[in-house]
C-alpha cells in the first residue's frame, strides 16, 4: 500500500453539517419546520407540572422593527425557551399597543384637509386597518428573528374582549375613589390638541426668553414693610406667555429677603439670589434697606403688571436657590407647583390659551394670538410700561411631544385623572414595589423614585382612536352619572361590538330602556364622555385584559422585561392601575435592559445615519448571529452595536460551529445504544473533559437561572474554543483518526464527543436556536430523544464527573503544553528550521524536582498524546540548549527531531518502522490496526 491508500484507512470525520452556516437561506426552513410541526404548542403541552409567565409588552403598531424591539423579542425568547426547556410550561403571547395618538395622527395626517369631513366612526376604522397593517408587518419580522410564541393568537389592545377588561378596570378604580375628573394643568400639545402623559415627553433644547418683571407691592405690603415708597417684587420666569395667568408670586418661608434700593426702583428679592440677579439685569447701584423672612409678607398684595388684577404673596417649598429671584411668578393654570400651591390658598386657576395654543378673551389686550407670538407681544408691552427689568434668549432642556417634536406648554384643562395626591394609592403602590424583585436592582429605586414624586395621572385623551371613558353626565347639571349595571352593560355591548359602539349609539341607547328607567334616566338629558383613555392605560390594562382571560395565564406574572424607559411608562402604569384594582403588583420580577447604542455609544439616529436595522443584519448574517449579539452583550446598561461588532459576532459563531461540526463529524459511526464506554473505562483526558464539562453546566444553568446570559456566553465560548477545539478535540485527532474503528480508546473519545455534544446543544438553543436545531438533526437518531431540540428536557447535572484531583494535574499539563507549543513554534521557523509540523518533534525535558520528573517519566506516552509530537524523553540533565518554561519556570524543553521514521499512516516518526513485513511503511501500532 502507498500512502494515499494508508490514508484511505484512517477513520476521516464524514458530516453533512456544513462549515458555511449559510444561515440567511437555512434559517427561515427551520422556522416553516417549527409553525408547520407546531413546535411551541407541542412545548406547552410536555410541561404540565410547574408554570412561568413572562408578559409580553406590547410594542407600537406603527413601522418597521428596530434593533430594540429585537433585543427585547430576543432576551424575551431566550428566557421562554430555557424555562421550557427546564420543565415549566412557559407559554409566551405576543402584544401590540394598537389605539392612540401616533396612529391617528399618521392617518389624519395621510388625510390632509379631508380628515375633516370624516366622522369620528370612519376615522376609527382606518386607524384600526392602519394598526392591523403594521401588527402583521411587526410578526413576521419577530417570527423570522425565530422566536417561539402564540402567533396566531396575540393580544391587541383594540381587540373586543381586551376593551371590555379594561372598561371594567376603570369601573373598579373609579369605584374605589381613585379616577376624579379635575381641572388641573397637564403637558398639553397644541399641535395634536390633546393632553399629553409623563411617558409621551421628551426633553430637547429650545431656546425661550428669559425676562426678570417688577410687580408693584399693594398698601398693604409696603405697610408691613414700614416703607413709605413705592416697592417692587422681582419674578423671573422663560415663559412671559403665562403672565396672563399670573395670580400669586410663591416665596419660601425660611429664606431671608431684602427690599434693595436701586436706580430702577425699590426691589424685593432673596438675599442669596439678589447678587446674581442683579448682575444679569445690570445693576450697579443696589442699598440693602429691610431684610425680613419669606412668612412676613404672606397673604399681602400687589398689582398685576398689566391686567386688573390684584395677586397675593404666598409660600410654598417649592421655591429653591438655584435660580432666578426666590420670588416665584404664580400661574395655577400653568404648572404641576403653582397648582398645588395655588388649590392649598384657594386661588384661581386661570388658564387664558385655548386648545390650539391661542390666547383667549381672559387674556385681555392678548387674546387672538398664538402663545409664542404672545411671548413677544407681552415683552414688548412690559418694556413699554417699565415692568421689564431684563430680557435675553437663553437655550435650555424643554419638554416636547414624543410624536410631532413640537415644544408642549402647561395648560389648565378639565381632564379625568387617577388620584395620586391626597389619597392612600401613592403608599400602596410603594408598599407592592417592595415585594417585587428587579433586574437590575437599581430597577427599584428608580421606579420608586418616580412613584414618589408623579402627580396625578392624567388619563384621558381629546382624540378619537381609543377606548371611551364610560361616564354619563346630566347635560343641564354636568352630574356624573356611573352605576356599575350601566357599565356592565356598556361591557358586554364592547365584547360583543368593540369600543365603536360608544360612537355609534346614544347614551339612551348604551344605558337601554330597563337601567334608565331603575335608575331614573329617562327624563333627563343625558351626555356621553367624549375624552378617550390614555394609551398607557390601556397597555397598563393588560394584566386584566390578557393574563386574566387567556387559558393558562394568571396574575400576577412572573415576569415583565422591558426597556429602562418603562420605569415610567408600561411598568409603571401596569403597577398603578393593578394596586389601584386588587392591591397588588402584577408581576412578581421586573427586568430591564439598556437602550441600543451605535458603536462608538452615540444614540442611533436616522438623520446621522448610524441605525443598524435587524432585517440588514439577518439578511447578511442570519438571526442566529443577532441572537448571540442579544446573548453576550451585558443588557443591563446601554449596548453597542456596529458593523464591527457584528462581525466579532460572527467569528466568535463559528468558533462554536466549528466544534459542533468536528463532533458531529467524529461521530458519524458511534451509537449510543451499543458503543458507548462506562465512565469507569474511559481515558484519563477523556474523564478530565467530564469534569470540565460538569463545570460548564452548572456554570451555565447557574447564569440563565439569574438571567445574565452574557456570561454564560463567555463560559460556553471558552469552553468550545479553548477547552474543546484547542485542546481536547486537538489531542484525540490521533485516536479518533487512526486507532481500530470499534476499539475501547477510539469508542471512549466519542462517548465523551456525543455528551459534550448533548449538553452543548441544550445549552446553546435558548440563543443560537436555528443552529441548535440544525445540530439536533443532525445527531444520530440514537442519540436524538424528541422531534426538535426544543422538545427535550434540560441535561442533567452528574457529580461523579467532578474530580478536583484531576483538574489540579490537568492544570498543569494545560500550562506545560502552552510551553512545549511555544517551543515548538520557535522550532519551526528560522534558518535552523528543525521541525515542519509537531508530530516531526521529539520533545526532551527536564526538571529539578525530582516528584515531577518520576511523575512525568510515569505518564511518557500520555505526554506524547497532549503535546501531540512522536516522542517524550524525560533527561536527568539539560544543557544550555534547554529553555526554561514560562508557564512552568520549574521545567527545561528541549526541540529536537524525532528519530526513526516517519509513519506514512498516522505521520507520527517511530523506530518501529519497517517491523511489519506486510506494512513495512508504517509503524507497529498502525500495523496492529490495519490487521
Amino acid at each position: 500500500m502507498n500512502e494515499k491508500e494508508y490514508v484511505e484507512t484512517l477513520h476521516l470525520p464524514k458530516t453533512d453539517f456544513q462549515m458555511k452556516a449559510n444561515l440567511p437561506n437555512k434559517e427561515p426552513k427551520y422556522v416553516k419546520k417549527w409553525t408547520d410541526e407546531k413546535i411551541y404548542e407541542k412545548g406547552l403541552a410536555k410541561n404540565t407540572d410547574k408554570i412561568f409567565i413572562l408578559h409580553d409588552g406590547p410594542p407600537y403598531a406603527n413601522g418597521n422593527t428596530h434593533i430594540g424591539h429585537a433585543l427585547n423579542k430576543i432576551l424575551k425568547d431566550i428566557i421562554v425557551k430555557y424555562k421550557t426547556l427546564r420543565g415549566y410550561k412557559s407559554p409566551y403571547i405576543p402584544g401590540w399597543d394598537t389605539h392612540g395618538l401616533p396612529i391617528e395622527f399618521k392617518v389624519t395626517q395621510d388625510l390632509g384637509a379631508k380628515a375633516k369631513e370624516l366622522s369620528a366612526l370612519e376615522i376609527r376604522k382606518l386607524c384600526e386597518e392602519y394598526a392591523r397593517k403594521w401588527v402583521g408587518i411587526q410578526k413576521e419580522q419577530f417570527i423570522r428573528l425565530g422566536v417561539l410564541g402564540d402567533w396566531d393568537n396575540p393580544y391587541l389592545t383594540l381587540a373586543p374582549e381586551f376593551e371590555a377588561k379594561q372598561l371594567e378596570l376603570f369601573g373598579e378604580i373609579y369605584e374605589k375613589g381613585y379616577i376624579f375628573k379635575g381641572l388641573k394643568p397637564v403637558y398639553w400639545s397644541p399641535v395634536t390638541e390633546t393632553a399629553l402623559a409623563e411617558a409621551e415627553i421628551e426633553y430637547h433644547d429650545h431656546t425661550s426668553p428669559s425676562i426678570y418683571v417688577k410687580m408693584k407691592a399693594n398698601e398693604d405690603l409696603t405697610k408691613k414693610l414700614g416703607i413709605n415708597e413705592d416697592i417692587y417684587i422681582v419674578i423671573w420666569t422663560t415663559t412671559p406667555w403665562t403672565l396672563p395667568a399670573n395670580v400669586a408670586i410663591c416665596l419660601n418661608a425660611e429664606f431671608e429677603y431684602g427690599v434693595y434700593k436701586t436706580e430702577k426702583g425699590n426691589l424685593i428679592l432673596a438675599k442669596d439670589l439678589a447678587e446674581g440677579a442683579f448682575k444679569e439685569i445690570g445693576i450697579e447701584s443696589i442699598e440693602l434697606i429691610k431684610e425680613f423672612k419669606g412668612d412676613f409678607i404672606e397673604n399681602c398684595s400687589y398689582q398685576h403688571p398689566f391686567l386688573d388684577r390684584t395677586g397675593y404673596i404666598l409660600l410654598g417649598d417649592h421655591v429653591t436657590a438655584d435660580a432666578g429671584t426666590g420670588c416665584v411668578h404664580t400661574a395655577p393654570g400653568h404648572g404641576q407647583d403653582d397648582y398645588v400651591v395655588g388649590i392649598r390658598y384657594k386661588m384661581p386657576v386661570i388658564s387664558p390659551v385655548n386648545n390650539k395654543g391661542y390666547m383667549t378673551e381672559e387674556a385681555g389686550q392678548f387674546a387672538g394670538l398664538f402663545y409664542k407670538e404672545a411671548n413677544k407681544a407681552i415683552i414688548e408691552h412690559i418694556t413699554n410700561t417699565g415692568h421689564l427689568l431684563q430680557m435675553k434668549e437663553i437655550r435650555h432642556s424643554y419638554p416636547h411631544d414624543w410624536r410631532s417634536k413640537t415644544p408642549v406648554i402647561f395648560r389648565a384643562t378639565e381632564q379625568w385623572f387617577v388620584r395620586m395626591e391626597g389619597g392612600d394609592l401613592r403608599e400602596k403602590t410603594l408598599e407592592a414595589i417592595d415585594k417585587v424583585e428587579f433586574i437590575p436592582s437599581w430597577g427599584r429605586n428608580r421606579i420608586r423614585a418616580m412613584m414618589e414624586t408623579r402627580p396625578d395621572w392624567c388619563i384621558s385623551r381629546q382624540r378619537v382612536w381609543g377606548v371611551p371613558i364610560p361616564i354619563f353626565f346630566n347635560d343641564e347639571t354636568n352630574e356624573e352619572i356611573f352605576h356599575k349595571e350601566i357599565l356592565a352593560r356598556i361591557c358586554d355591548l364592547v365584547r360583543k361590538e368593540g369600543s365603536n359602539v360608544w360612537f355609534e349609539k346614544s347614551a339612551e341607547d348604551l344605558i337601554g330602556e330597563e337601567l334608565l328607567e331603575k335608575y331614573n334616566l329617562k327624563n333627563i338629558k343625558l351626555r356621553k364622555e367624549t375624552n378617550i383613555m390614555d394609551v398607557w392605560f390601556d397597555s397598563g390594562s393588560s394584566h386584566r385584559g390578557v393574563l386574566e382571560t387567556r387559558e393558562g395565564l394568571h396574575r400576577p406574572c412572573d415576569m415583565y422585561l422591558e426597556g429602562s424607559d418603562q420605569h415610567r411608562g408600561w411598568f409603571h402604569t401596569s403597577l398603578l392601575t393593578s394596586v389601584a384594582s386588587t392591591g397588588d403588583a402584577p408581576y412578581k420580577t421586573v427586568l430591564t435592559h439598556g437602550f441600543v447604542n451605535d458603536g462608538e455609544g452615540k444614540k442611533m439616529s436616522k438623520s446621522l445615519g448610524n441605525t443598524v436595522a435587524p432585517e440588514d443584519v439577518i439578511k447578511v448574517y442570519g438571526a442566529d448571529i443577532l441572537r448571540l449579539w442579544c446573548g453576550s452583550v451585558d443588557y443591563r446598561d446601554d449596548v453597542r452595536i456596529s458593523e464591527n461588532i457584528v462581525k466579532q459576532m460572527s467569528e466568535s459563531y463559528r468558533r462554536i460551529r466549528n466544534t459542533a461540526r468536528y463532533i458531529l463529524g467524529n461521530s458519524n459511526d458511534f451509537n449510543v445504544k451499543t458503543d458507548k464506554v462506562a465512565y469507569k473505562d474511559l481515558l484519563e483526558i477523556d474523564k478530565w473533559a467530564l469534569h470540565k464539562l460538569e463545570k460548564l453546566k452548572r456554570a451555565v444553568t447557574a447564569y440563565y437561572e439569574k438571567y445574565e446570559f452574557y456570561n454564560l456566553f463567555q463560559e460556553i465560548h471558552y469552553f468550545a474554543a479553548v477547552d474543546m477545539s484547542a485542546f481536547y478535540l486537538d489531542i484525540i485527532k490521533d485516536r479518533l483518526y487512526t486507532e481500530k474503528k470499534d476499539s475501547v480508546e477510539r469508542r471512549a473519545a466519542q462517548t465523551v464527543m456525543n455528551e459534550v455534544l448533548e449538553v452543548l446543544v441544550k445549552m446553546i438553543a435558548p440563543i443560537l436556536s436555528f443552529t441548535a436545531e440544525e445540530i439536533w438533526e443532525n445527531l444520530s437518531e440514537d442519540s436524538k430523544t424528541a422531534e426538535s431540540i426544543f422538545l427535550t428536557d434540560w441535561y442533567e447535572e452528574k457529580d461523579e464527573y467532578l474530580n478536583s484531583d484531576l483538574e489540579e494535574k490537568w492544570q498543569n499539563l494545560v500550562k506545560l503544553r502552552k510551553d512545549i507549543n511555544r517551543n515548538l513554534e520557535k522550532a519551526r521557523q528560522g534558518e535552523n528550521k528543525i521541525i515542519g509540523n509537531s508530530l516531526d518533534a521529539k520533545i526532551s525535558i527536564y526538571s529539578e524536582n525530582k516528584d515531577m520528573l518520576e511523575e512525568m517519566r510515569a505518564n511518557k506516552e500520555l505526554l506524547e498524546m497532549v503535546f501531540i509530537v512522536s516522542e517524550v524523553e524525560i533527561v536527568t540533565e539539560a544543557d544550555e540548549s534547554y529553555v526554561t518554561g514560562e508557564e512552568m519556570t520549574e521545567v527545561k524543553i528541549k526541540v529536537s527531531h524525532a528519530e526513526g521514521e516517519k509513519c506514512e499512516r498516522c505521520w507520527k516518526y517511530s523506530i518501529g518502522v519497517g517491523e511489519s513485513k506486510e506494512h513495512p511503511t508504517v509503524c507497529p501500532r498502525c500495523a496492529g490496526v490495519l490487521k
